[in-house]
This record gives structure tokens, sequence and C-alpha cells, in this order.
């Protein structure tokens, strides 16, 4: 059976233009056109829509979204990792919900909340982190992270607070830099990106091959992008780019 384009658009929520859209960059195209122009959609649409509006939930952006569907040809296993992925952000967000829920009863009086307990949402993203590292990268990345977990084991939560203040303001500066129009491969850029390679190094002895992989992971892991884009949600893929950009041109990487 086949479907107009308005009818798709009902069906998935989306509007009639934005199928459109689809179609002019490539991403979808309907299953036929008639005479009249009017665009047809069967069911292997549906199910690449489906795909692509999963992925966009996700803020993935649409040129990332096709790389990875184009080098998908198993449709279940896709789904699958599509699944993966939904579900680590579901989790993060279950996790961040539980630590703010018991640091304003603490706030509010209503529980005095342990020390220990006000870190645990921060000792469980740090795992997560280390898990999808090891996954990436191999065993010894994640011990890095680990290791490098080990030196903040006395820190008081002025300290964290100091991390987390020096984290805001690093991403505060490469968002100014994003906003300010330079392109993410500019020498002025690069010049910013530094700082980012420098915090990196100081949980994970990274090398210029790993460093440009990390720009996928900031685009696809809903962690890893939640982190860069909580300001401003278009930082990631112009941070991945320029990540890309500095381990060719800075740290000497060679694609292979």
């Amino acid at each position: 059976m086949q479907y107009s384009i308005s009818q798709v658009a009902t069906m998935a929520g989306v509007s009639a233009r934005t199928l459109r859209h689809y179609d002019e960059i490539g991403l979808l195209a309907p299953a036929a056109v008639s005479a009249n122009g009017y665009r047809w959609y069967g069911r292997s649409e549906l199910r690449r829509l489906q795909r692509i509006l999963l992925l966009r939930d996700l803020d993935v952006p649409l040129p990332q979204i096709d790389a990875i569907l184009a080098g998908d040809d198993d449709e279940a296993a896709a789904l699958r990792r599509h699944l993966v992925l939904v579900t680590a952000e579901r989790d993060r967000l279950d996790r961040i919900a539980a630590t703010i829920t018991r640091t304003l009863e603490d706030l509010e009086g209503q529980d005095r909340l342990p020390d220990e307990e006000f870190f645990r949402g921060l000792d469980e993203g740090r795992s997560q982190l280390a898990a999808t590292l090891q996954e990436r990268f191999g065993d010894a990345a994640a011990s890095s992270v680990q290791t490098a977990a080990g030196g903040t084991e006395h820190w008081t939560r002025s300290d964290y607070d100091q991390a987390a203040a020096d984290g805001r303001e690093l991403f505060a500066r490469l968002s100014r830099t994003r906003r300010s129009g330079l392109d993410p491969t500019s020498p002025q850029a690069l010049d910013v990106v530094v700082e980012h390679h420098d915090a990196v190094r100081a949980l994970w002895p990274v090398d210029p091959a790993a460093y440009h992989a990390l720009a996928d992971l900031i685009e696809t892991d809903p962690q890893q992008r939640a982190v860069a884009g909580t300001e401003d949600p278009d930082l990631p893929a112009w941070l991945a780019a320029a990540i890309r950009a500095y381990a060719i041109h800075r740290l000497g990487y060679r694609h292979l």
C-alpha cells in the first residue's frame, strides 16, 4: 500500500514541507512520483522515516543521519543500535532527574543528603563515560578515565562546583567562537579548541587518532552530545568538525 505525502505527514507528526525537504537533500526519497508531481510512500519509506525521526529526537544532525543510514544494510541491527542510544539517553536523564530531586530535598531541608550521595550522579556519569570509551577505544581509554577519577576521591562540593564551572566556561568560550561565525577548521577556532584538547588529556592521555575519533562520539553519543550542547545545541556538530581539524592540523593525524 502507498500513502500520499499528506497522509505520511499526518501519521508521522511532521509537515509535508519537512518530507519534501528530506527528498530534496536525498535523505528520504518517495517510492514513486506521479505524473502530476504527487509523492507516494511505501512501507520501506515509512520505516526509513521512523529511523530518521528517532535520530532527530536524539538531536543528530541531518548530514550525520544520512551517513548513519547509508552504512546500515541490516534494518533490524540498525534499529537495535538506535534502541541502545534511546535507552542510554533515557537512563542518563533518569539519573540527572534523580540527582536533582535528591539535591532539592537536601536544599529544602526535607532530607539531609549525605556527601557521598550528592556525588552519586557524577560517579554514575563518569562510569558511563568509561564504558563508552571502552567500547569505542578499548580498555586503556576506560582505565585512564577511572585512574583520573581517583584523583578526585577527596574533593569537596566546592571542588566539584569549581570543576563544573570551569567546564561550563570552556563550552561557553567554544560556543562564543562558533557564534562569531568562525569556520571550525580555521586557525582562530583551533586556537580555542586547544583548551578542549588539554581538558580531555587531563582525563585521558588521548593520541591524535583517538582525539580525531572523539568527534564521532560527541556527535552520536547522547551523554557526550548533551554535555557539549547544554547551552548551545549547535555546538556539538561545530566542535566535532573542529576536533577533526585540530587532530589533523595541530596533532599531525593522518587518515589511513
